[in-house]
């Protein structure tokens, strides 16, 4: 597993992050430093993002900074300029991940079926995110596909809550998870960040109880 996967896999929980003012984007970073989970996926879906994504980068140094729903070579550009150490996509597209292993930059493509999974072996992939998780079958799905896949395993993102992060923790192949109810928008918005750094603390806690 690449080395940025494997500081993941030590953290167990990845925050996914939709942010809307830039201006949020360094008391969010420090807020989830404090509640003890020093990394995030900033999702590309707001015009604001690579603006986050720089303002972080180049203030929390001890923040491990992915891009998420990164969708063409452009953004990926975008996000590592911007200074994200990892890439992350809904979907598997080749172009892309191509593209990313061609700049030596982490790439975790999304996958839900079997066909997926030997297209990701097929690009020299093994550390893949398992989206839509809950709709996707949960993490049933993933004991099934790890029977026939043995060596590949999974970042879960997508319905991921307090309820069911354990049956997701609990699968063998399932190095950490995406979540985001730490982060909602709601709390990034109002500037809620003690909130955001309490809830953080749970969410760390019971990541690695049990």
């Amino acid at each position: 597993m690449n080395t940025i996967f494997e500081q993941l896999a030590k953290m167990r929980l990845v925050p996914v992050i939709v942010i809307k003012d830039a201006a949020n984007a360094v008391p969010l970073a420090k807020a989830l430093c404090e509640g003890g989970l020093p990394c995030a996926e900033v999702t590309m879906r707001t015009p604001q993002a690579a603006d986050a994504i720089r303002a972080i980068s180049s203030t929390v140094s001890d923040i491990l900074l992915g891009a998420g729903t990164v969708l063409t070579i452009q953004q990926v550009d975008i996000a590592i300029t911007a200074g994200a150490k990892f890439i992350v996509s809904p979907g598997l597209n080749p172009e892309v991940v191509r593209y990313c292993q061609s700049k030596n930059v982490p790439v975790l493509p999304g996958v839900c079926t079997p066909t997926e999974v030997e297209q990701a072996l097929g690009l020299g992939l093994k550390a893949l995110k398992f989206f839509p998780a809950e709709a996707a079958g949960g993490a049933n799905m993933i004991k099934a596909l790890s029977g026939p896949y043995g060596d590949v395993t999974f970042m879960p993102t997508g319905g991921i809550t307090q309820k069911n992060l354990h049956d997701y923790l609990s699968v063998k192949s399932v190095f950490a998870c995406g979540g985001s109810w730490m982060v909602n928008d709601e709390l990034i918005s109002t500037g809620n960040f003690a909130k955001i750094t309490e809830l953080t603390r749970d969410a760390v806690a019971l990541a690695n109880s049990k």
